[in-house]
């Protein structure tokens, strides 16, 4: 509960056993003197394969708080929702991630293509974005083809801001997603998107863009690193840009999603938030839940068995666990290790743990144990074996948030 700062942080835990973990990570960047806001987030999808509900995400966040006398800002966030699903969390949740993915692409009606212009117009001449090199001259064929793909999207994530409002009388915060598509959008793109969601009425905080490169589960970013730095800086500006024309909220700043152990992007994305003072909110949810596994690894014993049961039914189960994640997975499925070529869980640990000077980490193994959350889910033992090696799981969780993820990009 609370505000959403400058800085602000996913803390997705699918499993909802690591909040105080996560928060210790956070209090350890406080310390540095660096206020970050955790945003406990969980996407329907999530709820639904293991078997929670919205609620139970509040109650993890509520226990993590009290449990360390903490008294920042913090927030819930009901994750990639949409007006069929959204229901449920708007009592529980403060940060609601409207998906609009679907509705990119589909063309909006004529009378709102009309009445749209009339708010854009002055845009249509030749404009100047500080810092963005070129002019921004918006020919025809592209309003055409933004009109076409995003105006009707925009309107959709109107109709469900609107319905939050109407249903929630305390105060929450708006993030729109718009990464899940093919080709990253353009200065000019994002420019038209913010002006669709002002046009709307949806005081947006955080957007999230599809960036160029891979953007690939639990794995580092694969990509142009100077190409990503000019898209970056660019969206910034052009998020600057944005608020003083349309009155945006002043705290509006991007979102990165799948943004957890993005390490080569991460210095990059300090030095440019540093420049600009600007914000920033990083999504993560899959490498707490590969810190729970590694942790249960390295505890040997039932715990090892555990992980390397999770890994055989991986293999097995592997079209159904990657299917829905075909888009942000590269697996060489030649490169995957077999089940029994593991002597013992520091092998095992070792194999999984995001550490790229190690020879023994093995990408390909990590992102299909990302998605194999699901089978874990399954098993009855599993939460009791989370709460039995506890303490080496928890180090974990915090040391992977706090060294990897918190620290570089934030300070």
């Amino acid at each position: 509960m609370g505000k959403l700062g400058k800085y602000s942080f996913g803390t997705g835990d699918r499993f909802e056993k690591e909040g105080r973990a996560q928060l210790k990570a956070v209090l350890k960047m406080k310390d540095l003197g660096v206020e970050v806001t955790p945003v406990w987030n969980k996407s329907n999808r999530e709820h639904e394969t293991v078997g929670t509900k919205p609620a139970s995400t509040r109650e993890e966040a509520d226990k993590a708080v009290s449990a360390l006398n903490y008294s920042g800002d913090y927030l819930v966030d009901a994750d990639h929702i949409n007006l069929e699903n959204v229901d449920p969390y708007i009592p529980v949740s403060d940060f609601f991630t409207i998906d609009v993915a679907d509705f990119i692409g589909k063309e909006a009606l004529k009378n709102d293509k009309e009445e749209f212009l009339e708010f854009f117009q002055k845009y249509l001449k030749e404009f100047k974005i500080e810092g963005i090199k070129s002019k921004i001259a918006i020919s025809e064929a592209q309003l055409k083809g933004m009109l076409n793909n995003f105006l009707f999207a925009m309107k959709k994530a109107g109709e469900v801001y609107d319905h939050i409002k109407a249903e929630k009388k305390e105060e929450f915060f708006t993030e729109v997603s718009i990464d899940e598509v093919e080709e990253p959008q353009s200065p000019v793109e994002l420019f038209f998107i913010l002006a669709a969601l002002a046009f709307y009425k949806v005081p947006v905080n955080t957007i999230a863009p599809k960036f160029t490169g891979e953007f690939n589960k639990g794995v580092d970013y694969r990509g142009n690193l100077e190409q990503f730095q000019k898209e970056f800086e660019e969206d910034l500006l052009v998020l600057k840009f944005a608020k003083k024309e349309f009155g945006l909220p002043e705290n509006l700043k991007l979102s990165v999603h799948s943004g957890s152990d993005k390490f080569s992007i991460y210095p990059i994305m300090q030095k440019l938030i540093s420049k600009h003072d600007s914000g920033l909110h990083l999504k993560t949810a899959g490498t707490t839940w590969l810190e729970e596994l590694i942790g249960l690894a390295e505890s040997g014993g039932e715990a090892f068995d555990f992980a390397i049961d999770i890994y055989t039914e991986a293999l097995e189960r592997y079209d159904e666990l990657t299917k829905d994640y075909v888009s942000v997975l590269s697996i060489n499925h030649d490169k995957l290790p077999a089940a029994d070529s593991f002597k013992n869980g520091n092998e095992f640990a070792d194999a999984l743990r995001h550490d790229q000077k190690s020879d023994a980490y093995n990408d390909n193994f990590r992102q299909l144990l990302h998605c194999a959350y699901k089978v874990a889910a399954e098993k009855k033992d599993f939460p009791k074996l989370l709460d039995k090696y506890r303490d080496k799981i928890e180090d974990n969780v915090t040391h992977n948030l706090f060294k990897r993820h918190l620290k570089p990009l934030f300070t």
